[in-house]
């Protein structure tokens, strides 16, 4: 790591900080429709069709979400019945943060300016930024952004709001392909991935890597 005293540190946050439910919610949805043994691979079918969904130009995370319920449906021949997507919208803003976290945030924010860069809508990301219990010094939204995470937009916007240059942040993610590997194409150097165990390693990139957030505080020693 180029620097262990980052101006900002700046995270993802659903799946870093927040406990991030679509795969949970999407077993009791379809509970009725898929049996369990398929279960495992319409969730990883249905984690797919959001990536590809917010790879395009900027749209509203509702309609990410009822796309990509339907498109997961129509690959496996099964019923999408009417604003079901909006069972995983709604539910978002109820979702807290991994057991970990708090604590950890509390440690960090004694010495450093915390960021959010999140793909939520900004009437969304303010219910589980509260449930985090730290002070934030910022949140960016895709909503404020016009753009998703992988795309290199929402980095861009980041940076010109903080008014800073890559190197003054540190990137902390649970997400090799949303964050990660953007953050590495825009020059942020200082970059740790957090195993949650979503994604496998991926050591080109040049992170440290953490168990969970409590690691993140002990490699910069607060």
């Amino acid at each position: 790591m180029a620097t262990l005293n980052p101006k900002y540190i700046t995270f993802d946050c659903y799946g870093t900080l927040i406990y991030f439910q679509m795969g949970p919610t999407a077993r009791r949805v379809f509970a009725d429709r898929i049996s369990e043994q398929d279960m495992d691979q319409f969730v990883k079918d249905f984690a797919a069709y959001r990536l590809d969904e917010v790879l395009g130009d900027w749209k509203p995370y509702k309609e990410v979400v009822c796309n990509a319920v339907k498109r997961t449906c129509e690959r496996w021949g099964i019923e999408y019945r009417d604003d079901e997507g909006m069972i995983f919208y709604e539910a978002v803003p109820t979702w807290g943060p991994h057991p970990d976290v708090p604590e950890a945030l509390a440690r960090l924010a004694t010495k450093y300016k915390l960021v959010a860069l999140t793909n939520a809508m900004d009437e969304q990301i303010p219910h589980n930024i509260e449930k985090l219990g730290a002070p934030f010094h910022a949140v960016y939204t895709a909503e404020q952004a016009q753009s998703y995470k992988p795309r290199l937009q929402g980095f861009e916007y980041m940076l010109a709001q903080l008014q800073c240059q890559p190197e003054e942040l540190l990137h902390v993610s649970s997400s090799l392909r949303y964050d990660l590997m953007s953050a590495h194409d825009m020059g942020i150097k200082n970059k740790v991935f957090v195993n949650r165990g979503h994604e496998p390693s991926t050591p080109f990139y040049e992170y440290h890597e953490v168990a969970d957030l409590g690691g993140l505080a002990d490699l910069l020693g607060v």
